[in-house]
């Protein structure tokens, strides 16, 4: 018997697979607890056109992940933090401080774990930071930390 999966089983297949499974493991397991239905032609036909949607959403998530990293690319974000003589700062910058100064300044939303920062930011200078947009996407910016007199 022919079905498509609901959900990921261990050592038969993936979630929208179509597997060919015995009569009995199909009827007694599978389709009563939700793990599978059975792969008549509309079910088929839906799972094909669920495939395409996803597709054709992982496709425009991609294009638009490279249209911001266009725009991010070089792109300056300035700090102005207090400090002391030797340049280090009171304090630090970290990853939401850059993702915040993002949205405030460019109107662009990044999230603060797509923000490359081994460490937080603790002395004055130009830092390039690199912002990891989409997988194999990723734009560098620089940060820029001067003394608030």
């Amino acid at each position: 018997m022919k079905v498509i999966l609901m959900q990921d089983v261990k050592n038969l297949g993936k979630k929208n697979t179509l597997v060919e499974v015995s009569d009995g493991y199909a009827r007694n397991y599978l389709i009563p607890k939700g793990l599978a239905k059975e792969a008549t032609p509309s079910a088929i036909n839906e799972m094909k056109m669920r495939e395409k949607a996803e597709k054709a959403k992982k496709e425009n998530e991609l294009a638009n992940a490279r249209k911001l990293a266009e725009k991010l690319n070089g792109a300056v974000i300035t700090f102005a933090a207090k400090a002391g003589d030797n340049g280090k700062l009171f304090g630090s910058i970290t990853a939401m401080d850059i993702s915040e100064k993002l949205e405030k300044d460019l109107n662009v939303q990044i999230d603060k774990r797509k923000i490359v920062l081994a460490d937080a930011i603790k002395s004055l200078g130009v830092y390039d930071i690199e912002l990891k947009l989409h997988t194999g996407v990723s734009a560098v910016i620089k940060v820029q930390v001067m003394n608030k007199e």
